[in-house]
């Protein structure tokens, strides 16, 4: 396959390539159509804007200019068996980036699976979707998206922008951050037994770790301690009986949402 005369090698990330894009409907999107037209993988796609920007379960993303939209389209990314493991990766490579970007030392916290929140309020979005290719690869693709100058007034959850915090952060050097981090924490998670560092690197930033959460699952709504995360990532509540539940996949609230 011939290299796209607009990829460009990533500062920081020679390993990756990267597009930029005025305007798109979502990045994620069109990080599918290159894996589907036989594109390698490690390939970054950036827009200054999204028009149809999404969230985990469907849900819209307000997507204007100035704030970060950057997805990552990874093929066969191995160990294949612990893909499941990518969005903490992202998130705790994504909390990094902010770090380094704005010139602060853990300013965010991580709600579970791969929210970043400062004080309580949401300042990124990530989701990680997967397509198995007609040629039998696996297309895994990671959408990044972050407040730099401004956040949704109404949302399903209290929001936040780095301008609003005090910091001057551009997209491209949000994007510059990023890209370097994942690179590095994916280095890492690929490595055996290297999800056990972003395990830690996770909990670390762990919001409401060892206090009272409640977990909508798409059966049912369940409360308890947040003691954990096990080996692979999944949310361990210690329940008011003593037993332990595992939580696979759903939404956290905290007392108050």
């Amino acid at each position: 396959m011939t290299q796209d005369f607009s990829e460009r090698p990533v500062p920081g990330a020679p390993d990756f390539l990267f597009e930029e894009k005025e305007s798109v409907g979502s990045t994620n999107a069109l990080c599918f159509e290159r894996a589907r037209a036989g594109h390698a993988g490690n390939l970054w796609i950036r827009a200054r804007e999204q028009t149809e920007g999404r969230g985990r379960r469907g849900r819209d993303w307000s997507s204007p200019v100035g704030n970060l939209f950057a997805s990552l389209l990874l093929i066969d990314p191995k160990p294949a068996e612990r893909i499941g493991e990518l969005p903490l990766v992202a998130a705790v490579a994504l909390a990094d980036a902010v770090d380094k970007a704005a010139g602060t030392l853990h300013l965010v916290q991580l709600k579970w699976p791969n929210d970043l929140l400062v004080d309580g309020a949401k300042l990124s979005g990530i989701l990680l979707e997967a397509e198995l290719l007609a040629d039998g690869r696996q297309a895994v693709v990671i959408g990044f998206g972050v407040n730099c100058i401004s956040h949704p007034p109404l949302t399903m959850y209290q929001a936040t922008d780095l301008r609003s915090l005090g910091f001057n952060v551009s997209a491209e050097r949000m994007f510059e951050a990023l890209a370097q981090s994942f690179s590095s924490q994916l280095v890492g998670w690929g490595q055996r037994g290297g999800f056990e560092a972003t395990r830690k690197n996770w909990l670390n930033r762990a919001a409401h770790l060892g206090k009272e959460i409640s977990v909508k699952t798409a059966r049912e709504e369940v409360s308890g301690i947040f003691a954990d995360l096990d080996a692979r990532g999944h949310l361990v509540l210690k329940q008011d009986d003593g037993g332990v539940r595992t939580i696979y996949a759903g939404d956290v609230f905290f007392p108050g949402d």
